[in-house]
């Protein structure tokens, strides 16, 4: 036993070291699942070198099995892992498997090879696992796919429902091993509930989830994923809280916390929402030049799949319908109907997405002087945006109304009969 110990200490084996304690103490794999409350299939990909170990999963084993934690060298509390933590640092490893050491060869007896310690839940009330947070997560995916083809008002209730179990689930992991892994679950659900109360124009709600989200990814010390909640709400406070500053300051504080050498979607999407920011701010200089860097990264080899927790690829059309953004609120119309005509494809991802686009081309056309095109833009967004229920589309094209100073032509009659109907429940005449 102490040879095979001192090699796997020398060589910082912490599957060797694990089932050095298990051997130790005379357990099976099944009593060893059953003293730290893990399921068998976990213990074995340990054991077997399937599963690296956090420096917060080594913490919690050792006061499962009764280490002292002072011998850990970690202090009082559970450390914080690291936003790109992979696994234990050299230092601690070794430290660590000093302590499994000398329990396991001066405690060998000291627990009943059937018996669990006496703080650890019983099996049968288990209720987070390591498939906890996948099962979560795969729930929010499949609720963001949906979103492009159905309304937010059918996938709110689901995904507010939706909210609630992952922080129940969050609040039981507390604790274990799996916390990291379902502050992420839980941001992500944040997420999603935001989108879809910011498309039913209901802000204070979309800001709380919005919150919520960045709190959690940070819980979780996950970097892009702090990111990209942040650069989510910098979106929302710029292009629907129509407070452009505020978004500055978020998309600055993600893109420091980015770093130079992420991968090109991250950086190009923070790009684009850096420069709606300043667009909307009116530094048109500052605006161009994030566009710019967005296209770098954009046009980069490495730009092929998106990573996780963006699903979609951002790729040059979507950096064209952020630089005809820009134009838009710059007051460049010519500009924005160029990037327009290459942002928009024959088959859109999202319809709700492009409706939102289509609003926005109707304002450079209206203000390059092409009335009739921008009201039909106008009609058909809103058409969409009836269909789907979707405030943030319906009032955009209010708001393209009120802005239009010109006279009232044909094509704006139309769109003022569309948006009475919206008022009075009557269907506008053919």
């Amino acid at each position: 036993m102490r040879p095979r110990m001192a090699s796997a200490l020398a060589n910082c084996d912490m599957a060797a070291v694990i089932e050095g304690v298990r051997t130790a103490r005379g357990w099976s794999q099944g009593d060893l699942a059953r003293a730290i409350d893990y399921s068998q299939s976990w213990v074995s990909r340990v054991v077997n070198g399937q599963q690296s170990l956090t420096i917060s999963q080594v913490h919690d084993l050792a006061r499962r099995l009764d280490i002292p934690l002072h011998l850990l060298r970690f202090g009082g509390g559970p450390p914080q892992a690291g936003p790109a933590e992979k696994g234990v640092d050299t230092t601690r490893r070794r430290d660590f498997g000093r302590a499994v050491a000398a329990s396991a060869l001066l405690t060998a007896t000291a627990v009943p090879a059937t018996a669990a310690p006496s703080h650890a839940p019983a099996a049968g009330h288990r209720s987070v696992n390591e498939t906890t947070a996948s099962a979560l997560r795969s729930i929010t995916g499949g609720q963001r796919r949906m979103d492009a083809t159905s309304p937010a008002r059918h996938l709110l209730p689901s995904a507010v429902a939706h909210v609630h179990l992952s922080e129940q689930m969050l609040a039981q992991a507390h604790g274990t091993p799996f916390h990291s892994e379902l502050s992420a679950a839980a941001s992500e659900a944040s997420g999603f509930a935001a989108w879809l109360h910011a498309d039913q124009g209901d802000t204070g709600s979309a800001r709380m989830h919005y919150r919520t989200a960045v709190v959690r990814a940070r819980q979780a010390g996950i970097r892009l994923l702090d990111v990209y909640m942040l650069g989510s709400l910098s979106a929302f406070e710029t292009d629907t809280a129509q407070d452009p500053r505020l978004g500055l300051g978020l998309v600055q504080e993600a893109e420091h916390l980015l770093g130079p050498s992420a991968h090109p979607t991250a950086r190009a999407w923070l790009a684009c929402v850096e420069a709606l920011a300043h667009a909307g701010a009116g530094d048109g200089p500052a605006a161009v030049g994030a566009i710019g860097r967005a296209e770098r990264e954009a046009a980069r080899s490495a730009n092929a799949d998106p990573p996780w927790p963006w699903v979609f690829a951002f790729d040059e059309a979507k950096v064209a319908g952020y630089r005809a953004l820009v134009g838009v609120r710059l007051s460049r119309p010519h500009d924005a109907r160029r990037a327009f005509t290459e942002a928009f494809t024959p088959r859109a991802a999202n319809v709700k997405q492009s409706a939102v686009l289509q609003v926005e081309l109707a304002s450079a056309h209206a203000e390059a002087g092409d009335e009739d095109e921008a009201f039909r833009l106008a009609r058909e967004a809103l058409t969409t945006g009836m269909r789907f229920g979707s405030e943030r589309v319906i009032g955009r094209v209010r708001a393209f109304r009120r802005r239009y100073p010109g006279r009232r032509t044909r094509g704006a009659a139309d769109l003022d009969e569309q948006l009475m109907s919206l008022v009075t429940g009557i269907a506008a005449s053919g």
